[in-house]
């Protein structure tokens, strides 16, 4: 029942509670609104709010709102809380509708403390005030001026060392740096290596242009070196195309004596590099990337999609040398002209005067609070994540196939990615990946993965088919 001096709005009575206590604060909400006490429409308290005024764990009141959600009691507004649905007769919806909180996009989280739109304004509006405004809102040369260049190379410095900024290109976004790598460095028809679950955006890129990927095995430690000696020895691949640092999808690193094992098999196999080092820089102490090992096999690709703002659509490739410089450049002309010239000019500022270091300071904290939220609300040992980064991936319950679960997931405003939309070669279609960044705040976050933690208790079976 409600307690009118509770700063809460409804604060049930739990006292003759029996078994767990997320279901009888389910069983709560039910009755409630059975009795009228709880009218549709009626907002409840927040999950932080509630398990202060029960002294219940946040990860408690998390599952019982999802227990709710499920029962078709009441519903989660991103960003807004959580509503009374209505009548407790009123079935639950068991057809897929659009994601209230879309878990499939690897966004970097924007933490009110980033005022990353507010930079972005005044960023743009000191760009346009310099003298050489019109230059900026002009044609730019494929691959980036000299000091766009000059800003990458002292970005990735921390990765890579000094590098020359002419082995350096700035480019559109990694996706557009990727088709000028593949059509540059491997023929129509030519086999790409990669890891057995990998980018999507690679898998499209390579269909695009007729190249064949071919997954090689992985295990905690990210690429096995038996396996990519083998397929080095069998198919004479024209690359090797790998995630080191927080692998997408599966969030391995590899750690330093697998990367140094890999160099050692891309040397004695003369085998091209491309890493992509997407998230880099999100670790606090990151791993020496397979570029610095074998720097004259190894195109390095690292984005400000995944440690900055995907927006900006900026990324910088640091090329083996001049000559592949020139190559790749070429490649870019034709792919998608020039970077933007007003992203490469925000980019360039934010890099020259701290912002961006500061911003991923700022991001890579935010991911760190999300990590342990989803820590402490899905099952322990169910998954595979880096402490600073943007995903997680959740191996599921004998019973639930990931595209199975992917589906049942919708019924409660979200959206995941089944390992099939990774896999390279057949997928044993049991694990999901979870981006944690594109939820607006820490209490939306627990409110989706809360459901998803309910969701994981169910048996699969025992659900209605999704249609």
């Amino acid at each position: 029942m409600k307690e009118e001096s509770s700063p809460c709005s409804w604060v049930p009575d739990l006292s003759d509670a029996s078994g767990p206590i997320y279901l009888a604060l389910a069983d709560a909400i039910q009755a409630d609104i059975a009795a009228g006490a709880l009218v549709a429409g009626e907002r409840l308290p927040t999950h932080r709010a509630l398990a202060l005024a029960l002294d219940l764990d946040l990860t408690t009141v998390t599952r019982a709102y999802g227990e709710a959600r499920r029962r078709g009691l009441v519903d989660a507004a991103a960003g807004r809380g959580t509503f009374v649905r209505g009548s407790a007769a009123q079935p639950p919806v068991v057809a897929p509708f659009p994601a209230e909180i879309d878990l499939s996009m690897n966004l970097p989280p924007q933490p009110p403390a980033a005022a990353i739109p507010a930079r972005l304004s005044q960023a743009l509006a000191a760009i346009l005030r310099r003298s050489d405004a019109p230059r900026v809102l002009s044609y730019h040369p494929s691959g980036g001026g000299t000091a766009e260049r000059a800003a990458a190379a002292r970005w990735l410095a921390p990765l890579l060392g000094t590098v020359p900024p002419s082995r350096v290109l700035v480019t559109a976004g990694g996706q557009a740096a990727l088709m000028a790598l593949l059509t540059t460095l491997a023929p129509s028809g030519g086999t790409v290596l990669t890891e057995q679950f990998t980018y999507p955006g690679l898998r499209a890129a390579a269909s695009q242009i007729g190249i064949r990927l071919e997954g090689v095995a992985m295990d905690g430690n990210g690429l096995i070196p038996e396996a990519l000696d083998d397929a080095c020895a069998r198919l004479k691949p024209a690359a090797l195309y790998t995630i080191p640092t927080i692998q997408n999808p599966t969030a391995v690193t590899m750690p330093p004596a697998r990367r140094a094992a890999v160099a050692e098999i891309a040397r004695r196999h003369r085998l091209t590099v491309i890493e992509d080092d997407a998230y880099g820089l999100l670790p606090s102490a990151p791993v020496p990337p397979i570029a610095t090992l074998v720097p004259e096999l190894t195109w390095y690709l690292g984005t400000l999609s995944k440690c900055l703002l995907p927006a900006l659509r900026v990324a910088y490739l640091v090329c083996p040398d001049d000559r592949g410089a020139s190559r790749v450049q070429a490649a870019l002309r034709a792919v998608c002209q020039m970077v933007p010239p007003l992203s490469a000019a925000v980019a360039t500022r934010w890099v020259q005067d701290g912002t961006a270091l500061h911003l991923v300071e700022t991001i890579r904290a935010e991911a760190a609070l999300r990590q342990e939220v989803a820590g402490r609300i899905l099952p322990a040992g169910s998954f595979t994540a880096h402490g600073q980064g943007h995903h997680l991936w959740l191996r599921l319950p004998a019973g639930w196939s990931a595209t199975g679960f992917a589906a049942q997931v919708r019924r409660f405003g979200l959206a995941l990615v089944p390992d099939t939309a990774f896999a390279v070669g057949p997928a044993p279609d049991s694990a999901v990946r979870i981006s944690l960044g594109a939820a607006p705040d820490l209490d939306c976050l627990a409110a989706a993965l809360g459901r998803i933690g309910s969701l994981l208790e169910e048996d699969a079976d025992a659900l209605p088919e999704i249609v």
